[in-house]
């Protein structure tokens, strides 16, 4: 597959993502970013939010994700 076929699938693929996450129901995406681990410091004039399991679980599923499809279009 060429490097300009690979680029508009991943575009799609984000594109719908994006959609199901802006147009989900309320309550759908509410855990994401409220895990524990995730740090929230919260003071008078600062806010500090370290969202550290949710990038660690959304790297975990993202290479999941590209790695079967890699192997698909391997044909492994």
């Amino acid at each position: 597959m060429r490097a300009g076929n690979v680029l508009i699938v991943i575009g799609l693929v984000l594109l719908v993502v994006g959609l199901v996450v802006r147009f989900a129901p309320s309550g759908l995406f509410s855990w994401f970013g409220n895990l524990p681990g995730d740090i929230r410091i919260e003071t008078e004039r600062t806010r500090v939010y370290i969202p550290i399991t949710s990038m660690l679980l959304l790297s975990l599923v993202l290479s999941v994700v590209l790695n079967l499809i890699a192997r698909f279009f391997r044909g492994e």
